[in-house]
């Protein structure tokens, strides 16, 4: 996996949420509690285009799964 440096607050943007650090730990704060065995990509809270999106990122393995799995940790 090649090494990409992609900012927490361009993945919000890129799934069309608000990525000032308050609002980031707001959405954490409120979708807190991901189950260990479920995937980020089949969270209820997203749209279905966010979850094509994220299903889609962490297939090819490349710029955003890092912060994809980040952003997973953060919200189990």
């Amino acid at each position: 996996m090649e090494q990409y440096h992609t900012a927490m607050s361009e993945l919000f943007a890129q799934l069309g949420l608000p990525n000032e650090a308050n609002e980031m730990q707001a959405f954490i704060k409120n979708h807190a509690g991901l189950a260990a065995n479920t995937k980020i990509e089949s969270a209820g809270f997203w749209t279905p285009a966010q979850a094509a999106f994220l299903k889609t990122a962490l297939a090819e393995d490349g710029e955003w799964a890092e912060v994809i799995d980040q952003l997973s940790n953060a919200l189990r």
